[in-house]
């Protein structure tokens, strides 16, 4: 649904809306049920809210608790563009529950304006995820990218990279992906057989392998399809058998990952 230059983009995932706006418009104050967390793409914008006076350019992040009065305007006259993601309170109360390990369900911004590539990125990621239509998407990066990015924004992070030794709890839930790659495996599949929260799954297997969940499982399912491929199989049956959507999901995957597409690889043993 589109009114005027603000687009609601169809979402995949529940108590979520995905807002794409390009504007000069100046917003009277107001108040959202949900909590928000957008970016700005271009231009810049000033707002009175609650937390004081905030700026914020290109590559700023901005967020809003529910209930929180503010206002908006462009800074200058080419406008801004920005996009939001709206988190009604009960999707945040959920991933904070599984951040904070069952401590708290609480959740509030206290930064109503930053600049931070890490999470400007998960922002993005999160945003590509829920608004894709294709079949490379799926509900274990639409929580992994959820949960990442609200633990930026609430300062609940862990940058730090270990090597060495997987721990054993992290090994449990990867031999989960290895042991059958082509099985469908949720997020929460993978915390019950690690026993521990989504959130630690999604930061041990970062730790560990340099890749989330979801990056590692598509990761070896590429790997299986790239073996049938090289003992002969099919590339459509290579796809089924590798636990993709359809064959033009695996190539698309396959090209990304190597260079060079299913068909082209394929050739190579003739």
């Amino acid at each position: 649904m589109t009114k005027g230059s603000f687009t609601i983009l169809p979402c995949r995932i529940g108590g979520v809306e995905a807002v794409a706006a390009s504007s000069g418009h100046v917003f009277a104050r107001h108040t959202h049920e949900q909590f928000g967390i957008g970016l700005i793409h271009q231009g810049a914008q000033k707002s009175l809210s609650g937390r004081g006076m905030v700026e914020a350019g290109a590559g700023d992040m901005i967020t809003v608790n529910p209930g929180e009065v503010h206002d908006g305007m462009p800074i200058g006259d080419a406008g801004r563009s920005w996009r939001m993601l709206y988190f009604d309170p009960v999707v945040i109360g959920n991933a904070m529950e599984d951040i904070s390990q069952g401590r708290t369900r609480i959740a509030e911004f206290t930064a109503p304006a930053f600049h931070d590539v890490r999470t400007s990125r998960h922002f993005q990621a999160l945003f590509s995820a829920i608004t894709a239509r294709d079949g490379d998407r799926g509900e274990m990066l639409d929580e992994e990218c959820t949960l990442l990015l609200l633990a930026d924004v609430m300062h609940e992070r862990d940058g730090q990279r270990h090597g060495g030794r997987v721990p054993q709890a992290i090994a449990r839930a990867q031999s989960l992906i290895d042991d059958d790659p082509n099985v469908a495996v949720t997020l929460s599949d993978l915390a019950q057989a690690a026993g521990l929260s989504r959130f630690q799954v999604v930061r041990g297997f970062s730790k560990s392998f340099g890749l989330t969940p979801h990056a590692y499982l598509v990761q070896r399912r590429i790997d299986l399809a790239r073996r049938l491929i090289a003992r002969g199989v099919p590339l459509a049956e290579a796809a089924a058998e590798g636990g993709f959507a359809d064959q033009s999901h695996m190539t698309r995957i396959f090209v990304r990952k190597y260079g060079i597409s299913p068909g082209a690889y394929a050739e190579s043993f003739h």
